[in-house]
């Protein structure tokens, strides 16, 4: 099937060349900051974890909404999602390729990630979300790729496939349950520290996760030949709905709980980020950016009227994608870090540099989504031919 992708118009190889371009900016800023070290990104001491994680972070919430439509379609044979759920299964893959990309720049030396698995701990949460994360990502390129192939050919897929789908659910579940223990087992760290943060992570994975999957069959129906449908998209755009309330609900039960508790050490963390603290106030207009955003998407998918309105929708999606982006992103990150144990407010921003190479791993990303999806829509448009 790969000789599919070389089957492209022009508009195709121009974006496949500008997402290149791109790729070869940020290998260079990477170059630069793997010469000098990470002292050219915005970390300090206090700081130790930045956009690289950030991004990592929210990106593993995007692979697992992918579960949002191999779920309903393998486990309860809901077969409208026949049509998309190889689309949520490569949005996965492109997803945790990024991830794994950010970890890697995130390392001062990446020859590092090979100690993970030399000198295994499995008492560390680290050496789980590695092999989650790597599971996940095999689980999906296998079954992704057996199904489109078998689907092209007209058969049914093999029966040593159907095993791996029921796997891949809980694996879904767990990288972002396994992430999200990756913050709240630091006692240290008042913000994180909370046994709401993984089902937090799972509504904003299963918002955000869906909302781009949303965003990418309406682009797929006016670029292509394939239409994904539109009792699937409004199926979708229902998931979302419920799943951006349950975020927001969880938020404010966390932000209850710190100031109805009148603990310090949890009220500062929140307190820094929607309003300020010691003076230093460079994340407030983001965070109530994405509170503003979050809201939005709430009022746009749950009712019906502007939910089916698929230009309304298009919207929603678009704020509730970058309104959990700032949440679980930065908000997330130094969130947790600032102020720190001691009470020391050390603000976190990221640098040029830092900027450079996240854009060359989203490009990285997008060019192996858009050669997947690309394999895909065309395996859809001659089964459909």
């Amino acid at each position: 099937m790969l000789e599919l992708v070389f089957k492209g118009s022009k508009n195709f190889y121009g974006w496949v060349a500008a997402l290149l371009a791109v790729i070869g900016v940020g290998f260079g800023f990477y170059l630069y900051q793997l010469q000098f070290g990470l002292g050219i990104t915005g970390m300090s001491r206090d700081v130790s974890w930045g956009f690289y994680i950030a991004n990592f972070t929210f990106l593993v919430g995007v692979a697992a909404g992918g579960v949002m439509v191999v779920l309903p379609y393998y486990l309860h044979d809901y077969k409208a999602f026949g049509r998309i759920t190889i689309l949520g299964e490569f949005l996965a893959v492109a997803s945790l390729v990024m991830c794994l990309l950010f970890i890697i720049v995130d390392l001062g030396q990446p020859m590092r990630i090979f100690n993970v698995w030399l000198y295994p701990t499995p008492h560390s949460v680290l050496f789980w979300d590695t092999i989650v994360l790597n599971g996940y990502l095999f689980l999906n390129i296998i079954i992704g790729w057996n199904v489109l192939e078998a689907e092209r050919n007209g058969v049914h897929y093999q029966s040593w496939v159907k095993p791996l789908i029921y796997i891949s659910i809980p694996f879904a579940v767990s990288i972002h349950t396994v992430t999200a223990y990756l913050y709240c087992g630091l006692p240290g760290r008042g913000f994180w520290l909370t046994a709401i943060l993984a089902p937090r992570f799972l509504a904003s994975a299963f918002a955000a996760g869906p909302s781009l999957l949303i965003l990418l069959c309406l682009f797929i129906r006016k670029t292509t030949n394939f239409d994904p449908g539109r009792e699937q998209i409004q199926a979708l755009a229902k998931i979302v709905a419920y799943a951006i309330c349950i975020n927001v609900f969880f938020f404010l039960c966390e932000v209850f709980v710190a100031y109805y508790s009148n603990i310090p050490e949890h009220m500062m963390h929140l307190t820094y980020l929607f309003a300020g603290l010691h003076g230093k106030s460079a994340l407030v207009p983001w965070m109530w950016a994405s509170m503003v955003l979050m809201s939005i998407g709430i009022i746009l998918t749950v009712n019906p009227a502007t939910r089916r309105n698929e230009s309304i929708l298009m919207v929603a999606c678009i704020a509730i994608f970058i309104g959990t982006w700032i949440d679980k992103g930065m908000g997330m990150i130094s969130g947790g870090f600032v102020p720190s144990p001691l009470e020391h407010v050390t603000e976190y921003m990221p640098t040029f540099p830092e900027l450079m190479i996240t854009m060359g791993v989203y490009a990285a990303g997008f060019l192996v989504l858009t050669i997947l999806f690309k394999i895909a829509v065309s395996v859809k448009e001659e089964v459909a031919a």
